[in-house]
C-alpha cells in the first residue's frame, strides 16, 4: 500500500510540471509576458530641480546668445527664470498624465528692443497657456493652446 502512494506521488510531481509547461505552449502566457502585459506603462515623472533653455517657440528657433529665455522648476513647484530680458517667477503644476498648469507671472519690468520684448511675450504667453508637457529626445515640450516651447537642458 505504501509502495502505491509513493508511486502515485512521484507520477503527480513529474505530471504537473509537464502540464504546466504545455499549456504555456499551446496558446497560453508565459507568466513574464502575461506580468508585462497587466502592468500599465509607467508615468513620466516632471524633471524638478532641472534648468533649462528654450532652443524653440512654435517651431520657430529662438537665437542663441543671452537672450535666449531660460526656466527651472524647483522642489515647491516654483518657476523661476528669464524671459530675454525680464526675470520671473511663478507657481507651474506638473499634473498627473503630463498635464501642466502654470499660476500668473511676477516679472520685472525692463524694457527692451522691440524684438526682444516680443519674443519675450511670445514665450510668457506660451509658458501661462501651456496645458501638456513631455520629454523627447532629451528636450522639455510644453503645449498649450498658444504655442509649443521646446527646451534644452541646461548646466
Amino acid at each position: 500500500m505504501k509502495f502505491r502512494y509513493a508511486l502515485l506521488a512521484l507520477c503527480l510531481v513529474s505530471v504537473v510540471p509537464a502540464h504546466a509547461q504545455q499549456g504555456s505552449s499551446r496558446g497560453g502566457t508565459p507568466p513574464q509576458e502575461a506580468q508585462q502585459k497587466q502592468q500599465p506603462r509607467r508615468e513620466k515623472q516632471f524633471p524638478l530641480g532641472a534648468s533649462w533653455v528654450a532652443v524653440s517657440l512654435n517651431d520657430k528657433p529662438l537665437p542663441r546668445g543671452a537672450q535666449r529665455p531660460s526656466f527651472t522648476v524647483d522642489q515647491t513647484l516654483r518657476m523661476r527664470g528669464f524671459g530675454g530680458c525680464n526675470t520671473f517667477s511663478a507657481t507651474a503644476y506638473p499634473l498627473r498624465g503630463q498635464t501642466f498648469a502654470v499660476g500668473p507671472f511676477a516679472l520685472t519690468k525692463r524694457s527692451c528692443g522691440k524684438d526682444i520684448e516680443a519674443t519675450e511675450r511670445a514665450f510668457f504667453i506660451a509658458l501661462r497657456t501651456a496645458q501638456r508637457w513631455d520629454i523627447v529626445g532629451g528636450q522639455l515640450v510644453l503645449q498649450g493652446q498658444a504655442g509649443v516651447v521646446k527646451a534644452d537642458r541646461s548646466l
